[in-house]
C-alpha cells in the first residue's frame, strides 16, 4: 500500500506491535527517532523509517541513541529511542539523568523485553529500571493500544516534564492486531529557553530537581487513578486480577468471568484504584510476567491476600494455560511427539563465521565471544566460543584473562567480535587494551552487516537506516589510529592464512587485530558463482568436510557425503577442506 493512503483519517490495517509504536509516534508528530537494532525491537525504527516526516537513524549503540533523543528533546521536538532490554542498560546512564532534567519537546524511550529469552542473554525487567530512574511506564496489550499508548506517552512526557517508557514484550511485538490509522499531528516545537538549573545536572542543581521529581511521581500517581489508561472491569467478584500488557489478554481468555483491573500505567502505581479493587474481590491474583513489581508495592500497602509469584513463575512467558492450571486446576500440559528431533540453532550454510571458526577449532584455541550470529560458535561441532556475556565484552574479558593470568596463559586464545557489536561498544574495550598494555589477539567477523537482528546498517557499512549513501568507517584504519601496529584484514575463507595469522599474532607481545572479511550470505546481491558437487568415488569417508557442521552437507549410509543442491551456497569451504578432492567446486552456470 502506498505510504500516501496509509496515513488516510480512519483507515485501519493489521500491523505488528513494533509497526503500531512506529505508527503511533508518526502520528504523535515525532522529529527524531534514534535506535540501535535489537530483537525484539527492530522493527519499530525500520518501521519509523518509511515516514519522510521523521529523521531516523541507527546508532553505534543505545546510550548514544538515547543521548540524540534527549538532545532533540531539549531543542523542542518531539523524540524517540527504541530498544531491547539489554539496550536499556546501556542507555541507562543518561536515562537516569534525563529523569532529573525533564523534557522539551516530549522524549520516549521504547523497552522491549524478552520473557522467554528468544534472542536474548538474560531475562530481564525493564519496569524496575524505570522504577529505579523515577520514569513512567505504560504497558500495552495489543497493537491498538500499542500505537494509542505511544501517542499518549508524547502527552504525558511533556504534562509531567519527563521521560516516558513504553514497555513492550516479543509477544506484543511479533503479533499483530488490528490499528485505526490517523493523520499525523505536525506540532510546533516547544520554544527553546536556556534553563541552567534545569538541563546542566552538577551537584548544586540536581539536588534541587531530585525533589522535582518525587513531586512529579507523587502526582502522576494520584492522577493516575482517574486516567482512562487504567481500568477495572467487574464481572464475577469471586475473582480479581489485576494485570498489565500481554497477560490481560490472557486472563481474558482463560478466565473470561473474572474482574480484572488493567494497568496501562504500571509506574507510578494507582494506589486509591487498586486498594478499591481489591476491597470488592474475594480472591485476588497478580498476573504479571517476569519480577513482581507490582504484587511488591501492593502488598506492601498491606494487600496481603494478594497472590502472585506464589504460584506464577519469575521465568519465562505467561499463558493462558498457565492461569487454567494455577487457578482453575486443570491440566494443560501441550504435548509434542517424541520422535520430534531438536533443533538447535546453527550458522547459515555459506557464513564465513564457520569457516573462521574451522580454523580456531583445528588450532584448538578458545575463544572470548560477542553477542551476534557468531555466538553460534560456541556450540558443537565448532566448539570454540567459552564465553559471551553482552555487547562489546568480549574484548575486555581476554583483557581480564591475561591481567589475571599472564600473557602466556592466552597464548591460545582469542577475543572475536562482528563489525557491528565492534562499533557498537567494541571500541572502547580496545582502545583499553592499548592502553593498559595488553598482548591480546582480537578477531573481527567483519561480514558487512548486522546480522542476528536481520542485516541493519551500521557506520562501517556506509549506508544509514534512511538509505542514504555515507562514508563509512574503515575498521583497519579505525584500529590502527588507536596506535596497534599489527592490524590484518583477509578473506575468512582463506584457511591457510588464517590460520598462519592466528599461530603468528598470538604469540606477540603486544595488541594485535586480524579482520576477516567476507559479507554474509543472506545480504542482498551477495551471490557465490560456484556450487559444491561431491564426488562420491574419490571419497575417503574421513569426514573431514563435516566437521565444520555445514547443513548442507550430511553422510550417507555408506559413509560418503552428500550435498543440498538448495543448501549449498558454494562458499568452497568442503572443498578446502578435503585433501582427496572428493568435493569439486563448479561454476553454476
Amino acid at each position: 500500500m502506498p505510504l500516501e493512503e496509509e496515513r488516510k483519517v480512519s483507515e485501519k490495517k493489521i500491523l505488528l506491535g513494533n509497526e503500531a509504536i512506529a505508527r503511533g509516534a508518526y502520528e504523535a508528530g515525532v522529529k527524531v527517532s534514534a535506535a540501535y537494532p535489537g530483537t525484539p525491537s527492530t522493527e519499530i525504527s525500520e518501521s519509523i523509517a518509511k515516514y519522510e516526516e521523521v529523521y531516523a537513524e541507527w546508532s553505534p549503540n543505545e546510550k548514544v541513541a538515547a543521548e540524540v533523543a534527549i538532545g532533540a528533546s531539549i531543542a523542542g521536538a518531539r523524540a524517540m529511542c527504541s530498544m531491547k532490554h539489554v539496550g536499556v542498560n546501556v542507555a541507562s546512564d543518561p536515562l537516569f539523568t534525563a529523569a532529573y532534567t525533564g523534557v522539551g519537546g516530549g522524549l520516549v524511550v521504547v523497552a522491549a523485553d524478552d520473557p522467554g529469552m528468544y534472542s536474548s542473554q538474560n531475562e530481564q525487567d525493564s519496569r524496575m529500571v524505570a522504577r529505579a530512574a523515577m520514569i513512567p511506564v505504560l504497558e500495552p496489550s495489543d497493537s491498538a493500544e500499542a500505537k494509542e499508548f505511544t501517542k499518549l506517552a508524547f502527552e504525558l512526557s511533556e504534562e509531567y516534564d519527563t521521560p516516558v517508557m513504553v514497555r513492550s514484550t516479543t509477544r506484543l511485538s511479533h503479533s499483530q492486531g488490528v490499528v485505526e490509522l490517523e493523520a499525523r499531528n505536525e506540532r510546533e516545537n516547544v520554544p527553546y529557553e536556556r534553563n541552567t538549573g534545569k538541563y546542566v545536572m552538577m551537584p548544586a542543581n540536581a539536588i534541587k530537581r531530585h525533589v522535582t521529581v518525587e513531586e512529579r511521581l507523587k502526582r502522576m500517581a494520584e492522577d493516575a487513578c482517574g486516567m482512562s489508561l487504567n481500568r477495572a472491569e467487574y464481572r464475577d467478584l469471586s475473582t480479581g486480577f489485576i494485570t498489565s500488557g500481554i497477560p490481560y489478554q490472557y486472563v481474558r481468555e482463560a478466565m473470561p468471568e473474572a474482574s480484572v483491573l488493567k494497568l496501562g500505567l504500571v509506574h507510578p502505581l494507582p494506589r486509591k484504584l487498586i486498594e478499591e479493587f481489591a476491597s470488592r474481590v474475594d480472591r485476588l491474583y497478580i498476573f504479571e510476567e517476569l519480577e513482581p513489581v507490582i504484587e511488591e508495592q501492593v502488598k506492601s500497602w498491606g494487600i496481603l491476600k494478594a497472590v502472585g509469584k506464589d504460584i506464577f513463575t519469575v521465568q519465562g512467558e505467561y499463558s493462558a494455560n498457565m492461569l487454567r492450571e494455577q487457578v482453575l486446576g486443570e491440566k494443560c500440559r501441550v504435548r509434542t511427539p517424541e520422535s520430534v528431533p531438536a533443533r538447535p540453532p546453527i550458522l547459515c550454510p555459506g557464513c564465513p563465521h564457520r569457516s573462521v571458526y574451522s580454523v580456531l577449532s583445528r588450532l584448538k584455541m578458545h575463544a572470548a565471544g560477542d553477542i551476534g550470529c557468531y555466538t553460534l560458535g560456541a556450540l558443537a561441532p565448532l566448539s570454540v566460543i567459552d564465553s559471551t556475556i553482552c555487547m562489546g565484552s568480549s574484548i575486555s574479558t581476554l583483557h581480564g584473562m591475561e591481567k589475571a593470568r599472564g600473557k602466556e596463559y592466552i597464548r591460545d586464545w582469542v577475543a572475536v567480535i562482528g563489525d557491528s557489536t565492534f562499533m557498537h561498544t567494541g571500541i572502547n574495550s580496545l582502545m583499553n587494551m592499548v592502553y593498559n598494555q595488553s598482548s591480546g589477539t582480537v578477531v573481527i567477523l567483519d561480514n558487512s552487516t548486522t546480522g542476528m537482528t536481520g542485516h541493519q546498517d551500521h557506520a562501517a557499512t556506509g549506508k544509514t537506516l534512511k538509505g542514504e549513501v555515507v562514508p563509512a568507517i574503515n575498521i583497519a584504519d579505525l584500529c590502527r589510529s588507536l596506535g596497534i601496529r599489527h592490524v590484518y584484514e583477509i578473506s575468512a575463507f582463506d584457511l591457510e592464512g588464517l590460520e598462519e595469522a592466528f599461530r603468528r599474532e598470538t604469540k606477540r607481545n603486544e595488541v594485535s587485530v586480524i579482520i576477516t572479511k567476507a559479507p554474509c550470505v543472506l545480504l542482498k546481491g551477495v551471490t557465490f558463482p560456484d556450487k559444491c558437487v561431491p564426488v562420491p568415488e574419490k571419497c575417503k569417508k574421513c569426514g573431514a568436510c563435516l566437521r565444520p557442521g555445514c547443513p548442507a552437507l550430511t553422510k550417507n549410509t555408506d559413509g560418503t557425503v552428500s550435498i543440498d543442491e538448495t543448501m549449498c551456497n558454494g562458499c568452497g569451504l568442503c572443498a578446502k577442506l578435503c585433501k582427496f578432492d572428493a568435493i569439486e567446486i563448479r561454476n553454476k552456470n
